[in-house]
Formats: structure tokens, sequence, C-alpha cells
């Protein structure tokens, strides 16, 4: 679906462009296919060029997006600062790559500049959206760091809403992932009644980094495999001085990026004592918080549609007549998917990992 999502935000359906700024990764869907190095696309449109053609400034890299000024930037905008999702926090580099954060609080003040002529405000959606790829890899490292990065957003926004009272925030997810638990009994004896956090700090890089390194091309014969994670994944990207020789030669021979990531996941998860339940979705209850004016109407427990509700009724939206407008719009891309499995695969496989394959 990437490659049709794309094409909707530079407005190719029925209500054309309605989206003024978007920031984020996944520019190899807005390429054409003739870019053999930099096009995750099946077709050979150029969204990029079309975006421009309807009056949208690019920015596609770390320089363009710290050389926009928020006070005077025209709209609409369009930043893809990665070619693939934005790398996790924990291997982000703040040369390369924004934080959430940082794009947050430059859409607020580009979006407050925008429209204080007018008056009219804005609506304004921030994700932290690798926080649930990292829970389907069941990765506790990099799941925690993406949390800290999203709640640093959060500060950026209740902070404007304290200068802006007549803003509301809202922050919600659409579902928990992982089935996560603090706790986990590690064998038949009866379990430690505790978690430990300390196993989380040192590790420096993601799970799927990790095994992206393990089974690229720079890794020669069996022997460098072995001393790269005997000497390198253990002790300096896990922060694990205490592996067993059993781990090291599990993670040195596994050749599935699958099963590679699960061994990751079940060697720092069982130090943390952090369980995983499922690497999909969960039915648990999610957490709902509100903030400014009328947060008071979201209190308690909610049915999810009462949120869209409230946003509804804040904004005073028809969205029976924007229903119509869009009923006959595809929903289906015209070029094929790509078939993929689950999540822990599709994220190390896909083709915008090897753009070069289609």
């Amino acid at each position: 679906m990437e490659d049709l999502i794309a094409e909707y935000e530079v407005g190719n359906y029925s209500l054309g462009p309605v989206v003024d700024l978007l920031f984020g990764g996944g520019r190899c869907h807005f390429e054409p296919s003739t870019r053999a190095n930099h096009s995750c696309r099946m077709d050979a449109r150029d969204l990029l060029g079309e975006a421009r053609g309807r009056g949208f400034r690019t920015l596609l890299s770390r320089k363009d997006f710290d050389a926009l000024d928020a006070h005077s930037a025209a709209l609409p905008l369009l930043g893809t600062f990665a070619p693939s999702h934005m790398d996790y926090e924990i291997d982000r580099d703040p040369h390369e790559q924004p934080s959430l954060a940082e794009m947050a609080e430059k859409a607020l003040g580009i979006l407050t500049a925008a429209t204080k002529s007018a008056n009219a405000g804005f609506f304004l959606m921030v994700e932290g959206s690798r926080i649930d790829m990292a829970a389907h890899t069941n990765d506790p490292a990099a799941h925690v760091r993406e949390i800290i990065a999203y709640w640093d957003a959060i500060a950026v926004a209740r902070a404007y809403v304290d200068a802006h009272p007549d803003t509301v925030l809202i922050s919600v997810s659409d579902h928990e992932t992982g089935g996560f638990s603090v706790a986990k009994q590690l064998g038949p004896e009866y379990p430690e009644y505790l978690w430990n956090p300390f196993a989380l700090e040192p590790v420096k890089h993601s799970i799927e980094y990790i095994s992206a390194q393990l089974l690229g091309p720079a890794v020669g014969d069996s022997a460098e495999r072995y001393r790269l994670v005997r000497d390198t994944v253990f002790p300096e990207w896990l922060g694990i001085a205490n592996a067993t020789h059993e781990e090291i030669l599990d993670v040195a021979q596994e050749s599935d990026s699958v099963r590679l990531r699960q061994r990751l996941s079940t060697i720092t998860s069982d130090r943390a004592q952090l369980g995983w339940a499922t690497h999909g979705h969960s039915a648990v209850d999610v957490n709902l918080y509100a903030y400014g004016k009328d947060a008071h109407l979201l209190r308690g427990n909610h049915e999810n549609t009462d949120i869209g509700d409230f946003i509804v009724q804040t904004l005073g939206l028809d969205l029976d007549q924007v229903s119509t407008l869009i009923k006959n719009d595809r929903v289906v891309q015209n070029t094929p998917a790509v078939k993929q499995e689950w999540l822990g695969r599709r994220d190390l496989d896909a083709p915008e990992h090897h753009p070069h394959m289609h």
C-alpha cells in the first residue's frame, strides 16, 4: 500500500492535495523505478516531481531541514529524510536525520506562522511509528528509546499548548504490539519479582541494525562473522560481557533474518527479564491522554471511535461530505504489491533495503 499512500499524500485522489506539511522517511516510494538505486516503487511515477508540480517544496536532507525557517517557510512542504523508515532513535545519526521532537517543533512553528493572519488554526499529527516496529521485532532496547523519543515530542507539544491555551493535545495509540510484560520467568524455579532495566542501558544498536550488519555483504566467511559477534556485537553493541560460547555461536551461525532477530531478542530480553507474547498486535487496552482545551471530555475509558468523534466536533468537520467525495477512490494500488512475510523479515528484506531489486 505504500506506493498508493505516497500518491495520495501528494494529492492524487478526489480531494486533491489536502496535506500542507509532511516530514518523515519513505523517500523510495516517491522515486520512480527508473532510479534503480533510489526507488522501491513498482512503477515509473516520479512523485517528488509531481509534488513539485503541485507547488510542494521538497526537502531531502538534514541540511535542508535545518535551513528551513519556521517563521517564513512557504507551504506546502514535503520532507523525506530517509530512503525507507527513519532510523530507530538508538541508531539515528543526528547529523543525518532530525529527531521526532525536532520535526514536531519545526512543524508547529511553521503551521503557526502560516495560519496566524487567517486565525484559522491547524491539525497536526505526530506519530512515533517505530515504537510499534520495535515491538514487532521484540527489541526492548530500541523500543524503550523510541518511547523516550516520543515523550520528547510530547514535551514539545505540551509546551505549545501552554503557550496557546485554545489548543488541545491528544496522545493515544491504535493498539499494543508484542504482548509486552515487565516480567519474564526464566526457568522452572519460582520466578523472581523483578526486572533488570540496567541490561538495556548499554545497548547501542537496534536488532534491525545488528542483523543487517551480520547478514550484509561486508561480512566475509564464518570465522570473520564469529569474531564480529564475539568482539563487537555482544560487548560493544549489546553491552553484554558475559555471553556464553553457545550464544555467540548461535548468533554467528544463523543466516535467516527472522530467526537471527529472535535470537538477539531473547538474549537481551532474558537479561532484562522482559516478556513478549507475540510478534503481532494484542488486545491490551491502550492509554489515552489529553491536555488543553476541553481535555476533560476524554477522561476515563473510551471506545476508540469516541476519539474520532471528539476531533470531528472540535474541528467542525463534515465527514459525510468527505466520504461522498472519496467513496470511489482506489484502495488498492495499480502495481502489484511485493509478497512479504511478517514484520520481522519485512523490515530487513523489503525492497527498499535492496533498491536495485524489483
